[in-house]
Order: C-alpha cells, then structure tokens, then sequence
C-alpha cells in the first residue's frame, strides 16, 4: 500500500478516483449490463448472469463476510489528499464489497461470453485496485473480495448451468418454397420489439425486399387481423415475422393453422424461440429463405373450455396456470410507473406472497398446487429454471407444477431452489407428457400463453401437436 501511495500524482489519479466512486452500488456494473444487453446472445446472457453474480456477492462480502471479520480500514494519511474519496466508508474493511463485486460480475460474463470478458475483466481489475489507490482497503481486502466475488460467479452454474450456443435438433425435414427476396411473403413487424423498441423494419426490408410487410393494430386481435390480411393478399406462400417471443408465437399459431412455412427475425429480448429453433440474426433469416432450407417442429396447443365461448391457443415456448398469468397482469398495471424487469420483480414477490393454491384435477387425479408450468417440448435443466430445448421433436410436454398439500410447502419449494434440490423434493413433480388435462375444482382462472395472459376457463387441455409448423432454417453443418 505504501508502495502504491508512492506513485507520483498523474492525471490517472483523478481517473481512478472517479472509477472507485462509479462502482458505488454497483452502478457501474449496471451500465455495463444495460450495454452488454443491448446485443443478442451471449453478451446479454453474460449481463444477466452478472447481475445475479453481483446479488450474490454483494451479499456474502456486506451482509456475510463484514459482520464475521471486522477490521479497521487504513488511516487517511496513508495515501495523498487528492485522492482520498468525499466520503469514506465506515464499514469493516474486510473484504472489499466493491472487489467482490467487480468480480463477480466480470467472472460471469466471462463465462457466458469471453469476448465480451476480455473488455470486461480489466474494467474490474482497475476497480479492484483503485480501493487501494483510494486508501479505503488493504490489498488483503481486495485479494478477498476478489475471491469471495469469482466464486459467487462459478456458483450460479449450480442454478443456472452453461449450455452451449446450439441450436435445438429435429429429425423433420419440411417443404417449403424458395422465398426469393420474399416475394409472396407477408411479414408482420413489431416495431416496440426488444430493449428499448428498437424497430425492426430495415433487416426485414433488407431479407425480404418485396415482402408485403404489416405492423400490429393495437384494436385488434394480432390473429385477426394477420388472419384478415392473408384473405387480402390472396397469394401469401409463406409468412414471416420479426418481434419477440409473443409476437412470433401469434404469426406462428395462424402459419400452423393455414399450412404456411414461418420465417423469423428475432427481434426480441431474449428470443427462446428463435435461439432454439437456430435463427440468430437476419443473416440466418435470409439465407433460409433464400435456399428453401426448413424443418418441421412441434406445437402446443391448449383448449379452453368452462367460461363464455370456448378458446384455443396455440404457444411456441411455454404456458402456465397459476401465479404466473396474476404476475404479468400485476407487472403490466406497475409498468405504467416503472421499468419491465422492476416492474416484474415487485409483481412476483406481491403474486406468491398472497397466492392461494388451486384446488385441481391433473389428469383425473385430485391435488392442489401453487401454479402448473406446461412446455412445447421437454427442457432443460430439470430443475427451477428450464431455459432451453435440446429437441424440437419430442411430441411431448414439459409439465412442473408446485404442491399445495403439503406442510411449509412455499417455503420448502424456495429452500429446494436455493439448493438446487429439487429434484428430491416432495413439493414438486417433473413429467414429459403428450397431453395434460387441468380441471379447477374452485372457480376460474386465466391461462398464460408465450407470457400473454390468455382468457379464463375452468377446464384446460394441453396436447403436443407434432411437426405442426414449418419453419425456415438453415441446414446442420455437414449436411
């Protein structure tokens, strides 16, 4: 530490100053995040793994680690006046929270991401340091809160596994026209689709240049009114779409419906579908269509039957019954005042704080539940957070649902999540079906669909619907 206060004062002084002020909060590594998010794939996968990495290690340095360890941090005059910070802490010194951090979140995005990493890692590095430069930590302080941070970060593989950058498989090859410049194509384009609604018109117009190309109306149904449309154009060989998760999954319900071929643009936040169907960019997207290139892959749909007309929905990724649909109503009504991911968070903490469990036969057997998780397809990992397809073909459901009729059943279920233990937990059931049938015994419920809140029902059918959609993509490598 002498050592480092020895340095004769530069401009970079004041840099560093500024740097360790930034990382306050983690406000810094916020920034990063939102940056990182912007771009699909990895980096954005990278920023949320940070942030989680940040939750943890924050934690354990702060409300673990200083408490167990205190240690009075280095006298003032240690280090120059003009770079001593406005305010000092006047927590233990031990460990660094700030380290902790850095390197938490550089760790995680570096495993998701290491391109992104190698930007990343010495953005950390320098945070980490300017605690000494400072005079606020011992480099023992540091070296501590770098560990107790990289370790955090390895640890969220345990809840939340690596997975490689690959795209689902399917043994169903699929006929479908050569879509040259996308002529005879009709496209919807959302144009509020992904972080900050950036719009994507220009790929689509750039894959697809003489595609008859239509926005959503927001009088009207997206099934109706694409519906209505095709009926206008008369000759639509095959339809395209670039938005999100939602948006896809209403093209693709009415292309299942009417026999026409898909070709997507994710355009989305995180785009599930897209990632496992293997459609990364609009380069994808062009060169499939271009080439005639398509596969076919599974469906699932749900009947609604018990209140008003009955319904059907189709959904692409997955459906609910339970807390989820209460929860997005909830963060739709917040969203008015607050960001989506806050305005989610504050809805699932109210949703399972005040849920009541649904009193239910499952496939003609009595039980009660939490809420019912139903997949197109069986995913993966098998535990709390399923996040991606291996298969596109099974024929079957994922179906998780919570138990209700157990003692501390809530609390046993978070307990079993923390640990990564649920898989021998009595509070939940994992099954791959190819239907599931759901009859509430006490009033009705809204199902959701693709993270839509769909209609209400008091009985609900959930069938696997094999192969029911073409889909354009480009062959395996090798192939």
């Amino acid at each position: 530490m002498r050592r480092s206060a020895a340095l004769p004062r530069t401009r970079a002084d004041d840099l560093v100053t500024a740097l360790s002020r930034s990382a306050d909060k983690s406000r810094l590594w916020w920034g990063v995040a939102a940056v990182l998010a912007v771009r699909k794939g990895p980096a954005r996968r990278g920023a949320l793994r940070g942030i989680a990495a940040i939750a943890g290690a924050s934690a354990a340095a702060n409300l673990v680690a200083k408490p167990l360890f205190p240690r009075r941090r280095p006298a003032e005059e240690e280090v120059p006046e003009h770079r001593q910070l406005r305010k000092r802490p006047t927590s233990s010194s031990f460990p660094s929270g700030h380290s902790a951090s850095a390197a938490a979140f550089a760790a995680a995005v570096a495993m998701e991401s290491p391109r992104a990493g190698l930007a990343v890692v010495p953005l950390a590095g320098a945070v980490a340091y300017s605690r000494v430069h400072t005079g606020v930590h011992w480099p023992s302080d540091v070296a501590a809160g770098i560990a107790i941070g990289t370790g955090i970060a390895v640890l969220t593989r345990h809840w939340w596994p690596l997975h490689p950058d690959a795209r689902a498989r399917t043994a169903h090859a699929a006929q479908a026209p050569e879509m040259r410049d996308g002529e005879d194509m009709l496209a919807l384009v959302n144009p509020h689709s992904g972080v900050n609604g950036q719009d994507p018109t220009e790929d689509v117009r750039y894959a697809w240049p003489k595609a008859s190309l239509i926005y959503p109306d927001p009088a009207r149904d997206l099934r109706d009114q694409l519906a209505d449309e095709i009926e206008a154009h008369g000759s639509v060989r095959a339809l395209g779409v670039a938005g999100g998760d939602g948006t896809v999954a209403a093209v693709a319900s009415v292309a299942a419906e009417r026999g026409l071929p898909l070709a997507l643009i994710p355009a989305g936040t995180l785009n599930h579908f897209a990632r496992d169907v293997g459609v990364r960019s609009m380069p994808d997207a062009d060169e499939a269509t271009e080439g005639g290139h398509a596969v076919g892959i599974d469906l699932a749909e749900v009947e609604i039957d018990g209140s008003g007309e009955p319904g059907h929905r189709w959904f692409v990724n997955t459906a609910s019954l339970g807390g989820y649909p209460e929860m997005v109503r909830l963060r739709e009504k917040l969203q008015s005042r607050y960001p989506k991911w806050p305005s989610a968070a504050i809805a699932l903490v109210r949703v399972m704080r005040h849920a009541k469990p649904l009193r239910v036969l499952l496939n003609g057997k009595p039980t009660q539940v939490w809420l019912i998780f139903v997949g197109n397809g069986t995913y993966a990992p098998k535990g709390f957070a399923p996040s991606r397809r291996p298969a596109l073909d099974t024929g079957l459901l994922d179906v998780r649902y919570v138990r209700a009729d157990l003692r501390w059943s809530r609390t046993r279920f978070v307990f079993a999540s923390l640990t990564n233990s649920l898989h021998a937990s009595h509070v939940y059931r994992q099954r791959d079906l190819p239907e599931l049938h759901v009859r509430l015994l006490d009033g009705n419920r809204r199902v959701a669909t693709d993270g839509e809140v769909g209609p209400l029902g008091r009985e609900f059918r959930f069938r696997s619907r094999p192969s029911a959609l073409t889909v354009y993509r480009n062959p395996d490598s090798g192939a």
